[in-house]
């Protein structure tokens, strides 16, 4: 079952790339919410082809869309994925309402599992600035079921498969070992998050 870490005000943005997750959330929350979906262009080919399916989708539904794509060169000492991910977050954060992303828990257990590699093991914020990560303790899975039960379309982007990335290398390689190792790691994980938001209030 998809379930809310906080409550969220009635007009806001979910950040929505047409993937699963994302899809999920939009459906979730438009039910409820005014929502507008927040495209972010990453100056590939499949942002592209996943910018013209959202298009199509949502005007079907009726739901409004912002865009946004990156406005500078990559520094040399700035990765792809960190490039990518400063000015994603530099155009959410220019959006003039509160922005949910679909952040769940699979997610927050990579983002752990990765920092602690590092020697400095870090869980996702719920809150950062506009933004409002309300699902960190919902499985990808119930994401998934969501969008079959309701019938709600959503666009696989390939390079999710591409392992140079050091995220999808977490995903698709390392995890499955830390599974294996440790099964209940989404429970360690989900309660953490719990005690994370204790402490906000």
């Amino acid at each position: 079952m998809i379930k809310l870490l906080t409550p969220l005000p009635k007009k806001l943005f979910v950040a929505c790339s047409g993937g699963v997750d994302s899809m999920a959330a939009l459906d979730f929350l438009s039910r409820k919410h005014d929502v507008t979906a927040a495209f972010f262009d990453h100056g590939t080919d499949t942002s592209i082809k996943s910018f013209y399916f959202l298009a199509k989708v949502l005007k079907e539904r009726n739901i409004k869309i912002v865009d946004g794509a990156v406005m500078r060169e990559r520094k040399k000492d700035e990765s792809l994925e960190e490039y990518w991910r400063n000015e994603r977050y530099k155009f959410l954060d220019t959006l003039d309402a509160p922005v949910v992303t679909a952040h769940h828990l699979d997610d927050a257990v990579e983002t752990w599992v990765w920092s602690s590699m590092h020697g400095q093991p870090k869980l996702p914020d719920i809150y950062r600035n506009n933004i409002i990560r309300p699902f960190l303790t919902t499985p990808k899975r119930e994401l998934v079921d969501w969008c079959i039960k309701h019938n709600v379309p959503w666009y696989d982007d390939m390079t999710n498969l591409d392992t140079k990335y050091m995220r999808n290398y977490i995903r698709h390689e390392a995890m499955p070992v830390v599974q294996k190792i440790n099964p209940g790691i989404q429970k360690t994980i989900k309660k953490k998050l719990l005690n994370k938001l204790d402490s906000v209030y």
